[in-house]
């Protein structure tokens, strides 16, 4: 399973047992969706009980915001680090393309499951999702902003299309003819027009 680090700033004894139930529902929220992962799913797999459970999560909502916000958080810090060692424009892109589709094409990625779920949430939790997924997508917003690309192209629609088709790879993606990021480059030349 992808690890994230999902008790950061956890001090109390408490912590690795937090982190071992954290990543048992990630995996659970990933494979069954959030309607089909229950609290007492969690506890089960992790061998606690209904009330020791809520001792180390406070509800279901809670629990899928933090690990939605962490999965995004990780992916966040390895796209920024690609480009932060890249200095021309299409480079700093195809390069976070990579990265994106590193995380995303990975078998044991947590990301996509857990940004793919949006429509299963509660209109409230929906709402803090779609809140860090736009802080997420400003990376590319301001990558895009730097291409020099023609002054007709709407860069927000150019953006949103780059985004969906990086988002999409996870459908049609079977491992062996294109790595990620030979998959990137392709992507990034497409929209390039090269």
């Amino acid at each position: 399973m992808k690890k994230y680090d999902l008790a950061s700033g956890a001090n109390d004894e408490g912590s690795g047992r937090r982190r071992q139930i954290l990543e048992i529902a990630a995996q659970l929220f990933a494979k069954k969706g959030y309607r089909g992962t229950s609290m007492r799913d969690i506890g089960e797999q992790a061998g606690v009980l209904g009330g020791s459970l809520y001792h180390h999560i406070k509800s279901k909502d809670a629990l899928f915001v933090e690990l939605h916000n962490a999965a995004l958080d990780a992916a966040e810090n390895s796209i920024a680090h690609a480009v932060r060692v890249q200095d021309e424009p299409w480079a700093r892109l195809a390069a976070a393309c990579a990265a994106l589709l590193e995380i995303q094409l990975a078998p044991d990625s947590l990301t996509m499951p857990m940004m793919n779920d949006f429509r299963e949430v509660p209109d409230a939790v929906r709402e803090q999702l779609i809140a860090r997924r736009d802080r997420f997508e400003e990376i590319f917003r301001s990558l895009v902003t730097s291409l020099p690309l023609p002054p007709h192209i709407d860069r927000s629609i150019y953006r949103n299309l780059l985004l969906s088709q990086l988002n999409s790879a996870s459908d049609w993606y079977r491992d062996g003819r294109l790595s990620p990021s030979e998959i990137a480059a392709q992507i990034v030349a497409i929209f390039r027009r090269e």
